[in-house]
């Protein structure tokens, strides 16, 4: 090799060496270009390469589409009488025992309503055990960084207030008990902390394990404790006092409750074609009242980690795909099952949560239009503005909490998610209409309130949409008719809670009686 070629050759060395480097110091230099950002965003890559709109055809049928005054009608129209009613009230109290057997405490870890059932079933096990409940405690989530507490959230004086006749509840530990805290717990082994305790355990565990430590130490502490209550098995009086405490007793705070009706009030009230004005307007917009107008809340679940953990091909070409994956690999080390199927596969399935743009596609074939008033209830939608802008195309008039107020208003909420949260929740529980597009806590809660409230909620029927929208010929009006039969009792018709079923998400005939 002659001396030029090999010159040539060590500059070539050298500029791959320099290019390898280079990419090795993406990651420090821009840790948002390959790498994951935090959970609630997306990564710079996807915001970069804006997906593709993944059925252009059925959006420009959508789109063009028209509902008759009588379709209108029977879409909005409220649940007739189903036969059941409300009964948390109506069997005989039981009585609160003279004397209590000691203290529970139970840590909540989770989001808001992972730990509005944890605080049910902590009501439950403390009337299973004769006890006294202090106030839960509620962990700092890990992926919010959340350190909001139960007071900061429910109104523990109604709590206790509510409860007063079936359990006895505090505020604080008392003085001789001081001691028992999350710091305490956290630095070695306690004997009156129990870890132990079993998914879904059934109360005689409870009476077995708990109780003896209770009695011995005067106090027994729960932790980790979501989901550690069965629901079967359990005499009819502790169902329902689940019941009571999930609908009745569990109140958010005044602030968050002022808030939402603002929203509300603004959703409902707001002048017609005059929805794109600021905020800072929306005093003199109040003024024309023209009529009491209807919304749908939609519960769109699209972050990244459930974006990434399905699996699914979300129509952002390899950028994505490669993001996700590596997303994938960070938080669960390659271990999803999910990565074993096809984007097909799982399709058929029903196991790939629905985009904004599919969500938008549903809603629009039963019958919702242009006009329809939208309130998003989501935290950061993985994808951005991007990801969200054909349901926008769909329904201009869609609304979220920084659209309907001012940082003012939100000065107690805002960067709380649990707080932010309990907002969209309420706004939830007094919408017209509540749709999820994916299954999962807030899904769940909000369905099982709603049921107990006989109100219209729409579950997407998950496996004939992934069907239909892996048939790239679909025709519109094929779409529309299937997705309208598809969903003709997927409109809040009751369904009686099945073995292993959760009463929160099923409360009947647990928490309702038959008229």
């Amino acid at each position: 090799m002659n001396n030029r070629n090999q010159q040539q050759l060590q500059s070539q060395t050298r500029r791959w060496a320099l290019g390898g480097a280079f990419v090795l110091l993406l990651p420090n230099l821009f840790p948002g270009l390959l790498t994951p950002l935090g959970r609630a965003y997306p990564s710079l890559f996807s915001e970069w390469n804006a997906p593709r709109p993944m059925h252009l055809e059925l959006m420009n049928g959508a789109l063009q589409q028209q509902t008759s005054g009588e379709q209108e009608s029977e879409l909005w129209s409220p649940l007739p009488d189903q036969g059941w009613k409300r009964c948390a009230d109506s069997h005989a109290k039981s009585s609160l025992p003279k004397k209590s057997q000691g203290y529970i405490q139970v840590f909540l870890d989770g989001g808001l309503n992972q730990q509005r059932m944890g605080i049910c079933d902590a009501v439950a096990v403390a009337k299973i055990l004769n006890a006294t409940l202090v106030l839960p405690h509620f962990e700092v989530n890990p992926v919010w960084q959340d350190s909001s507490s139960f007071t900061d959230i429910f109104d523990a004086d109604h709590f206790i207030d509510a409860l007063k006749n079936e359990v006895s509840v505090v505020k604080d530990l008392p003085s001789q008990h001081s001691w028992s805290t999350r710091e305490y717990y956290a630095t070695g082994i306690r004997a009156t902390r129990i870890k132990t305790a079993p998914m879904h355990a059934p109360a005689t565990w409870y009476l077995e394990n708990v109780l003896p430590v209770m009695q011995s130490y005067g106090i027994a502490a729960i932790a980790p404790f979501s989901h550690r209550l069965a629901f079967d098995n359990l005499p009819s009086e502790i169902q329902q006092l689940r019941c009571k405490v999930n609908f009745e007793a569990l109140v958010f705070v005044p602030h968050i409750r002022m808030l939402a009706e603002t929203l509300i009030n603004r959703l409902r009230y707001a002048p017609s074609g005059d929805r794109a004005v600021g905020v800072s307007n929306w005093e003199e917009r109040l003024d024309d009242k023209r009529r009491a107008g209807k919304y749908v809340v939609l519960h769109l679940r699209f972050d990244k980690d459930m974006a990434a953990h399905s699996a699914c091909d979300f129509g952002g070409g390899k950028a994505e795909k490669l993001a996700l994956g590596k997303y994938r690999q960070v938080l669960w080390q390659g271990r999803v099952l999910n990565s074993q199927f096809t984007d097909e596969e799982l399709r058929i399935q029903g196991r790939c949560p629905l985009t904004p743009e599919e969500i938008g596609l549903l809603l629009a074939a039963l019958g919702f239009n242009n006009s329809t008033t939208l309130y998003l209830a989501s935290h950061k939608v993985y994808g951005g503005e991007a990801r969200i802008s054909t349901l926008k195309k769909l329904f201009p008039y869609m609304e979220d909490k920084k659209s309907l107020s001012s940082a003012e208003e939100r000065a107690k909420v805002d960067g709380k998610s649990s707080l932010l949260a309990a907002v969209d929740y309420y706004v939830g529980m007094q919408s017209d209409i509540f749709v999820s597009a994916s299954p999962g806590n807030m899904h769940n809660a909000l369905v099982g309130h709603r049921t107990y409230n006989n109100l219209k909620t729409i579950r997407p029927n998950m496996v004939l949409l992934g069907k239909l929208f892996l048939n790239k010929t679909l025709e519109w009006s094929d779409f529309q008719q299937a997705v309208k039969n598809g969903h003709k009792n997927r409109q809040g018709q009751l369904r009686l809670r099945k073995e292993k079923q959760s009463i929160y998400t099923y409360p009947i005939p647990d928490c309702m009686c038959q008229a």
